[in-house]
């Protein structure tokens, strides 16, 4: 490359196995001087890439994807004020560093964070944010700042905690007038709702723009679950998708009462689900609560088009899920056109 002549804009570096990264240095510095705007450095687990100083010199940076560095920038950095995508995946970083670097990024639209060592906090200052995406573990995720926000994913956000700080739920969704898409999985929804089965029925704020929502690895006999999962569909009045993931276990922290799973339907008198086209339900045994969800969906849902509902196969015999299927098909449907695909054996029924 010391040949090269003119500008390299994008350049892609994945490294299985080397013995020192003095030639990667090199190579960062040499880019750094000839207007590097879309970079992706890819490192072992085992030998991750302390970036060197000439990185943080490429102002000019507009798409950056980082897997296995550790950033530790001069105390000189201002930031990539040019960034508009963020892909940071298993790097070591301060919260305070990573909370920099994402405030300092005004143009940024796409941001994608999979850490899973521990963070303390992560703060969210980002006006022309679009996309967050984050797996991992983080005492709060504070987004404060974020008025575009259409796209969110948070998975393993946190634990539960009583600490001061910890998001409520009927709040934290306030700020997000532009959310069409979310994604929560089990830890982020008890993260969300500090454990507590005191889940308010719907949102403080309606999340009238909210389109798709997916909830995965969910507990549906899990009182707090179940409450999370009614409040944000009751919150939605524009929802056209649903896709939920169950799963299960033998200790539930809230198990669900057989008065409460019978209140389901109570709780959405007044409640319909006019945009609402399409459901996903994926691990379904059978329980009693499951059922009742089914039915409500099914019920309160005139323009549904197609429910796809996934039998749990493993521990579960053909004969318990041909009464599933026999118990659901008695339902009554708000849509003349629901198609329900029921699948025994990977088979439509």
């Amino acid at each position: 490359m010391a040949f090269h002549v003119g500008p390299i804009t994008k350049f892609t570096l994945s490294i299985a196995d080397m013995e020192n990264y003095l030639k990667v240095d090199y190579l960062v510095s040499f880019l750094s001087r000839n207007g590097i705007r879309h970079l992706v450095l890819q490192f072992p687990e085992d030998k991750p890439y302390k970036l060197p100083s000439s990185f943080f010199t490429c102002l000019q940076m507009r798409n950056l994807s980082l897997e296995y560095c550790s950033i530790q920038p001069p105390s000189t950095f201002e930031g990539f004020n040019g960034l508009t995508s963020l892909e940071l995946c298993e790097v070591t970083i301060s919260s305070e560093v990573l909370g920099s670097l994402i405030s300092r990024s005004l143009l940024l639209e796409k941001l994608v964070l999979q850490i899973s060592s521990i963070l303390n906090q992560i703060q969210i200052n980002a006006p022309k944010l679009k996309s967050f995406d984050f797996t991992g573990n983080v005492d709060l995720i504070s987004l404060k700042k974020v008025p575009v926000l259409v796209k969110l994913s948070l998975v393993d956000a946190g634990e539960p905690s009583s600490q001061a700080g910890q998001p409520e739920l009927s709040k934290y969704f306030e700020s997000f007038l532009t959310l069409e898409h979310l994604h929560l999985n089990y830890a982020s929804v008890q993260f969300l709702s500090a454990g507590s089965v005191d889940i308010a029925a719907k949102l403080s704020s309606p999340l009238n723009c909210l389109k798709s929502l997916c909830l995965s690895g969910i507990y549906l006999d899990e009182s707090v679950e179940l409450f999370v999962a009614l409040c944000l569909i009751r919150s939605s009045p524009y929802l056209q998708d649903i896709q939920m993931k169950f799963d299960y276990s033998d200790e539930l922290f809230f198990p669900l009462s057989g008065d409460v799973i019978s209140e389901i339907p109570a709780s959405f008198t007044d409640v319909t689900l006019n945009h609402l086209r399409s459901v996903k339900l994926e691990g379904i045994s059978g329980t009693k609560t499951e059922i009742e969800f089914i039915n409500l969906l099914l019920a309160k849902s005139p323009m549904l088009v197609r429910m796809l509902i996934q039998p749990k196969m493993a521990n579960e015999s053909a004969e318990t899920r041909l009464k599933v299927l026999a118990e659901i098909t008695k339902f009554p449907r708000a849509s003349t056109k629901a198609e329900v695909d029921y699948r025994l054996d990977d088979n439509r029924v």
